[in-house]
Order: structure tokens, then sequence, then C-alpha cells
């Protein structure tokens, strides 16, 4: 993929885990928590429960067998996504390759690609994260956010946090950089399925601002509990 867009510049950044958590440490030091950190250590109780009762109805081992496959092929799209929108033909591994064919086509549709893969911080709200990709789709600017499943999601409601994940990294990339003119309303989460044209959830700067709110709230509630802890 070739755009004439001007790229944005990429952050210094150190990635690191500690007691389970993920945090990156900007040029200066800064540490930050991950949005993924943010949103684990506040998961609903609901939400809990449900993982919890997965993985005794599938039993441990078998748990840990597919969230660990579902890891390695998430990555591995990812991989080959980035290769496709910096430009970079590559082959694509076998194993990965019915998410590829399903998300390939609608990867079509993305333009002006100005970032891919890089970590943001939000020195205003205290978190940072690393951003699938800033571009547009069918002409408009956003965020854009990859993942895989082995079936459909069917609604918003089965995207679980990943709105509100998008919703921190919109505002990231808003707050980080201010001085590129950037100010991403909409947002976009594609979700790659073997078999099938990739599923599209598309998100207005009304419902975006609803997901915000959320995200603050959740922000609020970790700093509430870990603030004399994070070191």
């Amino acid at each position: 993929m070739q755009t004439d867009t001007q790229l944005l510049p990429r952050p210094s950044a150190k990635q690191v885990r500690e007691n389970g958590k993920q945090y990156y440490v900007d040029r200066q030091g800064t540490k930050l928590p991950s949005v993924t950190t943010i949103l684990n250590a506040t998961k609903p109780q609901e939400d809990r429960e449900r993982l919890l009762n997965w993985r005794q109805r599938v039993g441990v081992a078998e748990a840990n067998q597919i969230s660990g496959a579902a890891s390695r092929r998430g990555t591995g799209t990812h991989k080959q996504i980035q290769r496709y929108l910096e430009g970079k033909a590559s082959p694509c591994p076998d194993a990965i390759l019915p998410y590829w064919q399903s998300i390939e086509p609608v990867l079509q549709e993305v333009s002006n690609v100005r970032l891919v893969e890089g970590t943001v911080f939000n020195y205003e709200l205290a978190y940072a994260g690393i951003v699938d990709c800033v571009a547009s789709f069918r002409g408009i600017p956003c965020i854009c956010e990859w993942k895989t499943a082995d079936k459909p999601k069917g609604s918003v409601e089965r995207l679980y946090d990943y709105p509100l994940q998008i919703a921190a990294y919109s505002s990231a990339v808003n707050h980080y950089y201010q001085a590129y003119d950037i100010k991403l309303e909409h947002a976009l989460i594609v979700v790659a399925i073997p078999g099938i044209l990739a599923e599209i959830f598309w998100f207005e700067p009304e419902v975006m601002q609803t997901y915000w709110q959320q995200w603050e709230e959740r922000v609020a509630a970790f700093w509430q509990i870990n603030r004399s802890r994070w070191k």
C-alpha cells in the first residue's frame, strides 16, 4: 500500500511488564499503565464470572491452549496487516491465511495511512498503548483496530471492552499529536473470521463520546485502587 499522506512520527517508548501489569516508559522516563492493564484491572464482575465459568467448563488446560492459539493468531495477523499497510509485500503464513483472506478486502478500503502499530501517550489521564492504525476508512479519518475470531461477534455488545479500547486510543492520538492537526472522531473495529468477509463495526462521534465517558470512569477506578502502589 502506498500513501502520500504525511506519516506521524513514532515516539521513543519501552514496553515493560511488572507484577502482571504492562506499562510504557517514554524518553523522559515517565511510566504509564497500558490500556489493556486498566481494562483488565477494572473488568466488571459479570465479565470476570463469564470468563471463569468458561475456563471451568472447558478445563484449565484446554482454556490455556485456546487462549494461547488466539494470541498467536492475533499477533500473526497483526504483523501481516502491518506489512501490507507499510507496503512491504510478504507471503502470508499458512496458520493465519484464513484470517488474512477475511480481512484483506476490507483493508483495500483503508487509505491515507499515518501510523501503524505506534505507541501513544495520554499524559492528562495517565495511560498509554499501541494503536493498530491511524488512517482513513472509506475516506473518513479514524482509529482502526484489528481483531480475529473463530465465529462472528454479531453485535457490538459481544465486542465487550473493545469499544472502550478504541475510545482510549482515539483520545491518546488526539492528545499526543495535537501539533499535527489530528482530530479523530470516528473509529473502526474489524474482526477477521475464517471463511467469510471480516465483520465491520463503525463508530460515529456520538457513540464514541459515550464510550469515552465509560473509559474515563474505568481510568478513575484504576487510579483509585492503584495510585499508591504504582511505582
